[in-house]
């Protein structure tokens, strides 16, 4: 690796913790910052999903400690695993805290950090390509375009009960919120689907599902808002994945540059001004 573009990065010291996001999956999202980070720590604290390649470009000596957190399965506890980044800085490790997408969207990063200063140990944030945007333009979707719409809506499909969050204002998205990415969103699609509706959106609008983004197991269901949990029970479609609603989802015939790569031929813009076409 070329340590020129490393030269004036900060240095992960001993005793310091690095809060660094992994991104959606592929590792060539990776920052050169959380490269560095990686290059230099002595334990790397990995969520479940970060993707096994970008654990590759730890120190070749460095210590992996798995500390995922799934829905519905066996977990370490949120408080322990602040705790253990405490510890392990307060032995003198150079402690690189992973955690897939950005540390600070959906991710717990302010919990872990807020620990970190409870303890006064010294930390880092270093931003990650968040699923609800990286993951999508690996599908071909953006989520805004100046035809279609000016503002987006982030939020999480779940509470830290496992439920639809009673928290979020479903009405005044569905009304206000032209386009909609959700995380952890997809146990819950029917309900999340009935809500939007009776809100006033249409049960013919797009939604998609991407399932293991920006990785090689990238898979994309694409149906409406009024069929999204039955497509969703027919295809068998797993988590992880990003749900999104809205017409920024009817360029995707436009924008699968993967599907392009792979010999999909791309469409046309079912959105453009005619009168700013080129003609040849």
């Amino acid at each position: 690796m070329n340590t020129t573009a490393f030269s004036n990065l900060p240095v992960l010291e001993p005793g310091n913790v690095w809060l660094v996001g992994a991104g959606p999956g592929d590792p060539g999202l990776l920052t050169l910052l959380a490269a560095k980070g990686l290059a230099e720590a002595d334990i790397v604290v990995y969520d479940a999903l970060v993707n096994e390649d970008c654990l590759k470009l730890a120190r070749q000596d460095a210590a992996l400690e798995y500390a995922g957190k799934r829905g519905g399965k066996p977990s370490a506890k949120q408080r322990d695993i602040s705790l253990r980044l405490v510890e392990l800085a307060r032995a003198g490790q150079r402690v690189l805290r992973l955690k897939g997408g950005d540390p600070f969207v959906f991710g717990r990063g302010g919990e872990e950090a807020l620990t970190l200063v409870e303890y006064n140990i010294p930390f880092r944030i270093v931003p990650g390509i968040t699923a609800g945007i990286g993951g999508l333009a690996y599908a071909g979707i953006p989520v805004t375009h100046r035809d279609i719409n000016h503002a987006v809506t982030f939020l999480t499909g779940h509470d830290s009960s496992g439920v639809v969050p009673d928290a979020i204002n479903w009405e005044a998205i569905g009304k206000g919120s032209p386009v909609i990415v959700m995380y952890m969103a997809m146990k819950h699609i029917a309900q999340i689907s009935t809500k939007l509706i009776a809100s006033g959106r249409s049960p013919h609008e797009p939604v998609a599902f991407v399932s293991n983004a920006a990785t090689d197991g990238q898979k994309v269901l694409e149906t409406t808002l009024g069929e999204a949990a039955a497509a969703v029970a027919e295809s068998r479609f797993e988590p992880p994945a990003i749900v999104v609603v809205g017409e920024v989802i009817r360029l995707r015939p436009s924008l699968d540059w993967l599907g392009a790569l792979a010999g999909r031929r791309l469409q046309p813009d079912p959105f453009a001004r005619k009168a700013n076409k080129v003609t040849a």
